[in-house]
């Protein structure tokens, strides 16, 4: 049930590890796949390695910032690398980067050679970029793309960056250069936090923020893309459950890969998710993934397309959580009271702002005409 066709490849599951230091030689990626992935991106390959600064990674529960680089393995170490990689079996997915559309190509290149079953180019590194990214330039991807397609006779995915004002349009230029597809999205320019105590930031440079805090723009941005170029997505940011994966789905894309839930809990983590992913399909009657496969799309609207309906909350008879006040206290417009054990809603206050219904623990507010 779980079989998925991503860019001509069979995965056993659409679930994959993304890049980064848990896929950092062969020996990681190998207990990627063993732990279930069905496939797994090399950590990004380049031409010029580079030392690792420390700290480079700081987390916290909702999330975590990085600062390393690439890979440290220099290209022609790299056919050792996959050829351990690849020794149990499974889909491995070379990401480089690079300066140049040459250089790509040629990194591509050589990674077909040594036995990768993909191509993931990576356009953007928060951690040493201001917001004027490559990724954001359409005719560059397009460049790049191009130049890698003709490389290798391999799928060529690129994963886009959130820092764009037009991702479908990148995405087009990805199809109109050949690409396979793309992934969406890389992690964000940001800092985490600071310590006030100390007036530090958690890391004392801008890194790529990932994790729950970037699903929001990830999600956004995979429908964005569905909508628009018809080209296959993986969806990644934020995936930490069974959940986000099926939400990323749902909104058009046919695979999706896991980071920071690795990094920050293991990579049993991929098992979990795969296992809970076989119960929910099954739970469901789905004969196949392609089923869902964007399927809240079609329930996502542009605000020129929303309807001004006059919906007010309404409250059921489900009893409130002890002590609970939260509608009351986040309704902005005074519309919500308690009368004696029962919350009242003023209908002629109530401005269907659809608040209450979100932050109501116990789920008895509902907007209704």
């Amino acid at each position: 049930m779980l079989k998925t066709d991503f860019l001509g490849i069979k995965l056993d599951n659409p679930v994959m590890i993304a890049a980064g230091p848990w896929n950092r030689d062969g020996k990681g990626i190998k207990e990627s796949l063993k732990a279930g992935a069905g496939a797994a991106v090399t950590e990004s390959i380049v031409s010029d390695t580079m030392l690792d600064v420390r700290p480079r990674i700081s987390c916290d529960e909702k999330g975590a910032q990085n600062i390393r680089l690439y890979s440290d393995i220099q290209i022609e170490g790299w056919e050792r690398e996959m050829s351990i990689a690849k020794s149990g079996g499974g889909v491995v997915i070379a990401s480089v980067s690079g300066h140049t559309a040459s250089e790509v190509a040629y990194l591509a290149s050589k990674l077909e050679k040594f036995g990768a079953d993909a191509i993931e180019l990576s356009v953007s590194n928060p951690a040493v970029e201001s917001l004027e990214v490559v990724a954001s330039h359409a005719d560059i991807i397009y460049e790049m793309t191009g130049e890698i397609v003709t490389a290798v006779k391999i799928p060529v995915i690129v994963k886009l960056s959130q820092n764009t004002t037009n991702i479908s349009k990148v995405a087009r230029a990805v199809k109109e250069a050949g690409g396979s597809g793309v992934t969406a999205i890389n992690t964000v320019r940001g800092i985490l936090g600071v310590d006030i105590e100390k007036a530090e930031p958690m890391l004392s440079t801008y890194g790529g923020i990932s994790g729950e805090y970037i699903r929001p723009l990830g999600l956004a941005s995979v429908a964005t893309i569905a909508q628009t170029v018809d080209i296959p997505i993986c969806g990644v940011g934020g995936i930490a459950g069974c959940r986000n994966a099926l939400e990323y789905m749902m909104l058009g894309a046919t695979a999706v890969q896991v980071g920071t839930a690795v990094m920050l809990e293991g990579r049993d983590v991929i098992r979990k998710i795969v296992q809970e992913l076989e119960i929910w399909v099954q739970n469901h009657n789905i004969g196949a993934l392609s089923d869902i496969r964007g399927k809240a799309l079609k329930n996502l609207k542009s605000f020129e397309e929303m309807k001004f309906e006059p919906a007010v909350s309404h409250s059921s008879g489900v009893p409130c959580g002890e002590n609970c006040d939260k509608c009351m206290s986040a309704c902005m417009y005074g519309a919500i009271s308690r009368r004696g054990d029962a919350i009242s809603v003023d209908h002629a206050s109530c401005t269907g702002c659809g608040l209450c219904t979100f932050i109501c623990p116990a789920n008895k507010l509902k907007l209704y005409l």
